[in-house]
């Protein structure tokens, strides 16, 4: 999508918001966090609300702006989005790009806050020279938990300047929390030392495993989606390119993601000889599954993902 084309699109949610407040519009989860002496906190990723949630605890109120299996890198905000972000003390994103239309969003909403960038202190991967996409990194950061550990504890220290009064409560709920990253980061490393490094080979959807890869070693063949950009498509020659090299490597699954269509993915799989994980054993890439599911958790979704990879690799 044009930014041009984007920013029409948040012209017009600012102005269902005008209309909304002349006719009185419902009261937003950040005004109601005002009301119950909650701090008022905007999270854009299910991600980064989920970090909020398990270092806030009771004492924050978090709208997420982005729901489970959303498309991130092509999102539009809505009039919902606008009101809870001007009523927000906090507006917490990912960074490193991934949420381009929310400067301007924040700038129609009057957002007199805080803005807290998570990715501060994340070493970036970085594109090859003039990957548009890339330009500012690889937004996809969480998907190491210790840089989750990071984004996390970037989270704690805003919370504690913005009230004080929780601050312990902030620091022991991080402390618990990043524990539970700890642990996480530990049985990834254990299931995937179970499986044999010649196996450890990765074709996704798209791009967005590379922290992950990196931190577990494993090989990445190629995507599906050429880019960051989950709108690409690849050409008949890439198509035939990544065939020829998940045949040639010894490849056995093509993994598709819950945000994403699986259609490519299977064509691509068909034409290989190899299998499509998908469905209920979709990836989460760029989202976290429903809420009140394990995988609608941080914790669960990267659980899931490695399971997920170990079985089908190893089988």
């Amino acid at each position: 999508m044009s930014l041009s084309i984007r920013k029409l699109g948040t012209a017009l949610a600012i102005a269902a918001v005008g209309a909304a407040a002349g006719c009185g519009s419902a009261t937003t989860d950040g005004a109601a966090g005002a009301a119950d002496n909650k701090v008022s906190v905007v999270a854009t990723t299910p991600e980064v609300a989920d970090f909020a949630r398990n270092v806030g605890g009771d004492a924050v109120k978090v709208t997420q702006i982005i729901k489970p299996n959303v498309d991130p890198h092509d999102y539009e905000p809505t009039p919902a989005d606008i009101q809870a972000i001007g009523a927000a003390k906090l507006v917490i994103k990912n960074g490193v790009g991934l949420e381009e239309w929310l400067d301007d969003t924040i700038s129609s909403a009057g957002f007199k806050g805080t803005v807290v960038d998570t990715s501060q202190g994340v070493a970036l991967r970085k594109g090859e020279p003039g990957d548009e996409e890339m330009k500012d990194g690889d937004p996809h950061i969480w998907h190491n938990p210790r840089n989750a550990k990071i984004m996390a504890e970037n989270i704690e220290k805003a919370l504690v300047t913005a009230d004080p009064g929780h601050a312990d409560a902030y620091r022991a709920n991080f402390q618990a929390y990043a524990a539970k990253l700890d642990k996480l980061d530990a049985d990834n490393e254990r299931k995937f030392a179970a499986l044999p490094a010649d196996a450890r080979k990765l074709v996704t959807n798209h791009d967005a495993f590379g922290y992950y890869i990196g931190r577990y070693q494993l090989q990445f063949i190629g995507a599906v989606i050429p880019s960051l950009d989950t709108s690409a498509e690849l050409s008949a020659t890439q198509i035939n390119g990544l065939v020829a090299k998940i045949k040639a490597t010894g490849t056995k699954a093509i993994f598709s993601e819950s945000s994403l269509p699986p259609k490519a993915a299977e064509a691509i799989a068909r034409q290989a000889g190899v299998k499509v994980v998908g469905g209920e054993d979709a990836l989460y890439g760029d989202s976290l599954g429903p809420e009140g599911t394990p995988q609608g958790t941080y914790l669960g979704a990267e659980e899931h993902n490695t399971d997920t990879i170990v079985a089908a690799l190893g089988g």
